[in-house]
């Protein structure tokens, strides 16, 4: 299976990191062709640009700066996202991402008014985080990042994909055994993929 997985974080030395690594190497173990888009070290430009908002809606113009990252897209079977979540949210470099690469004829069209999937390409689709508060403390603040993935994500995908949510809460009271414990998690998601 083809696989883009999409990093989002700053810092090389992270357990952010150490997770894209095992999702990364345990992909590549069990035979599948791994498109590894680290945004940060390939200097992504998350900011969409006026000439980009004004040309969003149409097809023909909207993908043309980022066409090699809605290539890639494309060529996917497969999602898998790496990213903290800081503030209840994605990362600023991670939302610039599918501001600027999940666009009206990429992700989604646009028919009479209303949008309709367009990533049939994808068949799995992955989220591999961690937060900072708790799972509680993540629920009281309505999980938006589980919301998106599970929710508005999920629905650009093909209808019969299937969806995995990894998360390690309470990254500020973790331990080194927790933290072991998630890695092994993540190697078991990719056994399954």
């Amino acid at each position: 299976m083809r696989v883009l997985v999409v990093y989002a974080h700053p810092n090389p030395e992270s357990f952010g990191a150490a997770l894209h690594a095992a999702a990364v190497d345990g992909l590549r173990r069990h035979g599948h062709e791994v498109d590894d888009c680290d945004l940060y070290a390939e200097g992504f430009e998350p900011v969409l640009s006026r000439q980009e908002r004004l040309d969003y809606l149409d097809p023909t113009k909207n993908g043309t700066s980022v066409a090699g990252y809605v290539e890639r897209l494309r060529a996917a079977e497969a999602l898998v996202l790496c990213f903290p979540v800081w503030n209840f949210g994605y990362p600023a470099m991670l939302k610039g991402y599918f501001d600027r690469v999940f666009l009206p004829g990429v992700s989604f069209k646009l028919v009479e008014g209303q949008a309709q999937p367009s990533l049939w390409n994808i068949r799995r689709l992955a989220a591999v985080t961690t937060y900072g508060g708790s799972r509680w403390r993540a629920m009281l603040m309505g999980d938006p990042p589980r919301k998106l993935v599970c929710r508005s994500l999920r629905a650009v995908c093909h209808p019969t994909a299937r969806l995995s949510y990894q998360a390690h809460y309470d990254m500020n009271r973790s331990t080194p055994d927790s933290r072991e414990r998630f890695l092994r998690r993540i190697q078991g998601m990719t056994a399954q993929f």
